[in-house]
């Protein structure tokens, strides 16, 4: 794949992120035997849970994008493509599971999906190492995200729980592999920093 051809994915992972239907392609997780059914309280506070998630989905479509657009290895943008071919069945997971909560998605989809985009074209930059080293710190800090909304959804939200492990799963797997590619380890200051973005988007997330 040509950096033209990288650049053609971006825009069109863009555009089919924020304003088309995503399909997923492995099926969506559930539990055997296990029905949910919430009170209206709890329906609207997993509806918000997941809104929080699929923002993360956009976001992580974003990253993805940019860090294949922004290296000059052909294997590794290969790898960041197919990673975010994975996240795409988590952007139709949430979404899926937002039209059944009857909750939408973020109003501020594109602003989150452009800073992401951002952020990872500014990584992909500083070298190949740093751009592997952002993807594990993101995950890692997605994976205790997720952590905490197994936490807190609600007990009888099985559907709702079943999506968020598999998310948490794949996210580790990410990160070890971008660990193996040789990520380079970011320094605190640059990991608080992330958190504190992140913590920003997920408060704002929760409501629009």
């Amino acid at each position: 794949m040509t950096l033209l051809d990288t650049a053609l994915n971006a825009t069109d992972n863009a555009l089919r992120t924020l304003f088309a239907k995503t399909h997923a392609s492995r099926a969506c997780p559930t539990v055997a035997a296990q029905t949910t059914d919430l009170n209206a309280a709890d329906k609207a506070f997993s509806g918000a849970l997941m809104r929080v998630n699929h923002v993360g989905e956009v976001c992580a479509q974003a990253l993805y994008a940019a860090q294949a657009l922004g290296t000059r290895d052909p294997d590794l943008r290969e790898k960041f493509l197919n990673a975010s071919k994975e996240e795409t069945d988590h952007l139709a997971w949430t979404h899926g599971r937002l039209d059944e909560l009857g909750a939408r998605p973020s109003l501020l989809n594109p602003l989150w999906y452009a800073g992401a985009f951002g952020l990872g074209l500014v990584a992909s930059r500083l070298g190949d190492r740093v751009s592997l080293g952002f993807v594990v710190e993101t995950e890692r800090q997605v994976e205790t995200h997720l952590e905490s909304h197994l936490e807190r959804l609600p007990k009888g939200d099985h559907e709702s729980r079943a999506i968020v492990a598999q998310m948490k799963d794949d996210e580790s797997r990410h990160a070890r592999a971008a660990e193996d590619a040789g990520a380079l380890q970011l320094p605190a200051p640059v990991k608080a920093l992330m958190r504190s973005v992140a913590k920003v988007m997920t408060m704002t997330a929760h409501y629009l």
